[in-house]
């Protein structure tokens, strides 16, 4: 996978595209996320199982990109009890 798709992940990929960050097969990345020796973090929703980009950038030396404004909500907007101050 070149630097420049390697930019343009999303925040989280399937094993698969992990693998190929990784120079990693399909097969061998299942295998190592079955043994629990995938070497960052990785998020299983039933049988669907995704890797966070940001560990695998942090893991290869790439820097991590957070992008501004990526939470639509303020704390206070999330937590009702917190209610308006007028």
């Amino acid at each position: 996978m070149s630097p420049d798709e390697i930019c343009k992940l999303p925040p989280v990929v399937d094993v698969t595209t992990a693998g190929r960050v990784l120079g990693v097969g399909r097969g061998a990345a299942y295998a190592l996320v079955r043994a629990g020796k995938w070497p960052t973090p990785v998020v299983r929703l039933g049988r669907l199982i995704k890797v966070p980009t940001a560990p695998l950038l942090a893991l290869l030396g790439q820097p991590v990109q957070v992008v501004a404004g990526a939470s639509s909500t303020s704390a206070r907007d999330a937590d009702p009890s917190q209610g308006s101050q007028e």
